[in-house]
């Protein structure tokens, strides 16, 4: 799967599968009629953002899943966020998660399988807090390098927001194998709580100076 976005092409959309899919948007001001799609309830809290640029990120973060249930001809039920701050549809239908970061947003969903999805800006100061999210064996291969971070970084937020329960720690219950700064896939697991043994396989995708990754469990 190929996901490039150039300026002209504001939105890429892709299958999985049959049962999933995958939407990149370009962050933008948008139309309050191209907002209609959205819930009574999700209307009320777009009404209630009050900083520019976080009414951007949410506005086109709803935008993308839209587009990726358009692909799957699926309607468009309306999200709120749970007690542990996962969004969950309002029909009970099927699994999504959004992510977003400068100049992106992006959404997954499936009908029948827990999603993850991250999107993050590599930067160099990842490079002082790693600490405070590697386990001491994944310091030992990665190299020092913001990128090779970014993507360990990114593929333990993808694992975090699949599993969708507070209380899990990067640093001590995320645990990732081995990957190289080329890598397509990076395999982790949970350790050390109720989801211990749960095996994740997540999809790296890099999109200029932007880490996309993404988990079906």
């Amino acid at each position: 799967m190929s996901l490039v976005l150039s300026r002209p092409m504001q939105t890429k959309i892709e299958k999985i599968d049959s049962s999933s899919a995958i939407a990149i948007k370009i962050i933008e001001v948008q139309e309050v009629e191209a907002m209609d799609f959205l819930s009574f309830r999700e209307k009320l809290s777009y009404a209630n953002i009050s900083h520019p640029e976080k009414k951007k990120e949410w506005a086109t973060a709803r935008l993308a899943i839209h587009d990726a249930l358009n692909l799957l001809q699926e309607p468009y039920p309306g999200f709120f966020k749970d007690e542990h701050g996962k969004s969950q549809s309002m029909n009970g239908r099927g699994y999504v998660s959004l992510s977003h970061t400068p100049g992106y947003a992006s959404a997954i969903y499936h009908l029948e399988q827990a999603v993850g999805i991250d999107m993050d800006l590599i930067r160099e100061k990842i490079l002082r807090i790693g600490k405070r999210f590697l386990d001491s064996t994944e310091l030992d291969f990665l190299d020092k390098d913001p990128e090779h971070f970014t993507m360990a970084w990114s593929a333990k937020e993808s694992i975090f927001k699949c599993q969708g329960k507070r209380g899990v720690s990067f640093r001590e219950n995320i645990l990732l194998e081995p990957f190289s700064s080329d890598s397509s896939v990076i395999k982790g697991k949970i350790r050390g709580t109720d989801f211990a043994d749960h095996h994740y396989t997540v999809q790296v995708k890099k999109l200029g100076e932007v880490i996309l990754t993404y988990t079906i469990w």
